[in-house]
């Protein structure tokens, strides 16, 4: 390390600068604490944008999650917010999908085409995720509480006749929910994938779902997003560095650091945020990194040159 605080990173291949990195791993822990998302969704686009292959920084980053999800989920857990039988299935089943995950990025390096994979499908997936979220908590603040409540109680009672049909019903007494223990275990897998492909713990998909699809409480989804992606994500990490060798260790310690104090300050400032106000800024920050990453797509011609192979 030099006078200028730059590093050179050997996994990456690249130099950067310790102070930024480290910056970045403390807003990304801030956003972890306040909405329970891993931050990959937000810091892996970031390391690209520093230079920073993207293999190596989905991979890192999911190292960097831990950090960050561990002192999140510490901090939610004093507050009574985290449904630790509701996160066992969802981990359950993102211990699966990781896996399966992890296999899919190992087949893709040898067909050479996992950078752009990981790139595609982020501005998917948060395009789709970030507009519906938008426009739900915008249409939900306009409306007066009485026709909120009136269309909350109609979608409610649809819902409950198609989950009840569901086996194996169970209570989850902090989320004061019933349902099947099979959506949990089912949306968990899904999620793991997105970790192992996205470096993601999965959080900007599974906050919505946990909202949306398993009618959770705000508070409580954030507590237990973070548990469950905690140990996602130490499975994704301890795969991706033994089989795809693409954790660069200094990167995510310096990562870890910055984010494991921005978690405790982001759990203090979510306290204070109304759930409706949590889920539109939530989805504000994951258009703009959409935005971002699709311009960078369309608008730079060497790397589609480079993806397609040069023709």
């Amino acid at each position: 390390m030099d006078l200028s605080m730059n590093l050179y990173l050997p996994i990456a291949g690249a130099s950067v600068n310790c102070l930024a990195i480290f910056g970045l791993g403390g807003v990304v822990g801030l956003l972890s604490g306040i909405f329970g998302v891993g931050g990959g969704f937000l810091m892996t686009p970031l390391l690209i944008m520093l230079g920073i292959p993207p293999t190596v920084a989905a991979a890192s980053d999911s190292n960097q999650i831990v950090g960050a999800s561990t002192s999140g989920t510490l901090a939610h857990f004093r507050q009574g917010n985290v449904d630790i039988k509701m996160g066992l299935l969802l981990l359950i089943g993102g211990i699966v999908g990781g896996t399966l995950g992890v296999q899919v990025i190992a087949l893709l390096r040898k067909m050479g085409n996992a950078d752009f994979l990981i790139t595609v499908t982020y501005v998917l997936m948060l395009g789709f995720v970030g507009g519906y979220m938008f426009l739900e908590s915008l249409q939900a603040m306009r409306k007066s509480g009485q026709e909120a409540a009136a269309e909350t109680e109609v979608k409610e009672s649809l819902y409950a006749k198609l989950i009840g049909i569901l086996p194996m019903q169970m209570d989850f007494a902090r989320s004061g929910i019933r349902l099947s223990l099979l959506m949990p275990f089912v949306l968990g897998i899904l999620v793991g994938v997105l970790a192992a492909i996205m470096g993601v713990g999965g959080g900007f998909i599974m906050v919505p779902v946990m909202v949306y699809l398993l009618r959770m409480p705000m508070h409580v989804v954030v507590g237990t997003s973070l548990f469950q992606i905690l140990f996602t994500c130490m499975n994704v990490t301890v795969m991706q560095a033994a089989k795809n060798h693409t954790v660069d260790f200094i990167l995510a310690l310096l990562l870890l650091i910055g984010s494991a104090i921005g978690a405790q300050i982001g759990a203090k400032v979510g306290k204070k945020l109304g759930g409706e106000h949590l889920k539109i800024l939530l989805a504000t920050l994951v258009l703009v990194v959409m935005v971002k990453m699709l311009c960078d797509l369309l608008i730079t011609p060497d790397i589609l040159l480079t993806y397609a192979g040069g023709h």
